[in-house]
């Protein structure tokens, strides 16, 4: 079992090149990063962590950018999405970004995507939130057809278009691993795509029944990432082991770069014993 980190990373936080050499220089195995595009100033959806919406919310940096930064700067450093909101991306362009920070990156990337839990976020891309999980499976079935195919060509309800070439074609074969962020109600989805899951959970104990679930519906060696949501100790995160996770992520706190980097001095010495 691998640990890595789950960020926020903003115009107010340590940079992405050089977080990421900060998280190789210390071990960790992975670096995921997560995205909005925008927040409506007026929305209704109800944040999932409770109360008003954190600041880190309102300013992430595009991650494919933020992510390219710390792949060049880094050599083994394993890099994703955490998750990329499939909803509010064009399927073609997507590919292509895909594609290139797998190619730039020399296979490092896993590919996190989700459809997102702020509806009126959505709505401003032109998806109608209430279909957004049908768009974004469209818009991954496109995305396989294009890193897969010299001639790419996809005719569904919400995602069209004929033959064409775009390349470059990942380097990881036949493409990036894909994760699928959700609960339950994302299983299916996940086994159609032959995808992992990355679930985000306070811990083990209360992720046991729903990653029996999970292999029921998608198989017995479907790969699990963990979001650690909450408190991230040695015995907390020692748990997952035994339940057969492939990685477990602590979410690191959007903070300057002084302040980072002695938090992940304190984060490498408590995970030191997990190794």
């Amino acid at each position: 079992m691998d640990f890595g980190v789950l960020a926020f990373i903003t115009d107010e936080s340590i940079g992405p090149a050089e977080l990421g050499r900060a998280l190789e220089e210390r071990g960790f195995e992975s670096l995921f990063v997560a995205e909005h595009t925008h927040i409506p100033v007026n929305h209704d959806s109800p944040y999932p962590g409770g109360g008003e919406l954190p600041r880190k919310y309102y300013r992430p940096l595009d991650p494919f950018v933020a992510l390219t930064a710390a792949g060049v700067a880094t050599q083994r450093l394993v890099l994703g999405t955490g998750i990329a909101l499939i909803p509010e991306r064009d399927p073609i362009v997507t590919a292509k970004e895909v594609a290139s920070l797998d190619l730039v990156s020399q296979g490092r990337f896993r590919f996190g995507v989700g459809v997102g839990w702020l509806r009126e976020e959505v709505a401003n891309h032109g998806v109608d939130p209430a279909v957004r999980g049908r768009v974004a499976e469209e818009r991954l079935l496109a995305m396989i057809e294009i890193w897969t195919k010299e001639q790419a060509e996809f005719h569904g309800k919400h995602v069209d278009f004929d033959p064409i070439y775009c390349w470059p074609k990942p380097v990881t074969k036949p493409y990036p691993p894909l994760y699928v962020g959700g609960g339950p109600a994302s299983f299916k989805r996940i086994a159609r795509l032959g995808a992992g899951w990355i679930a985000i959970c306070p811990s083990p104990e209360l992720l046991s029944w729903p990653l029996d679930e999970l292999r029921k519906t998608a198989g017995p060696d479907v790969p699990v990432t963990v979001c650690q949501w909450g408190e991230a100790s040695p015995d907390v995160l020692a748990g997952y082991a035994p339940l057969g996770v492939e990685r477990v992520l602590v979410e690191l706190p959007s903070e300057p770069r002084d302040e980072t980097l002695r938090r992940l001095d304190e984060l490498a010495a408590q995970l030191a014993p997990l190794a």
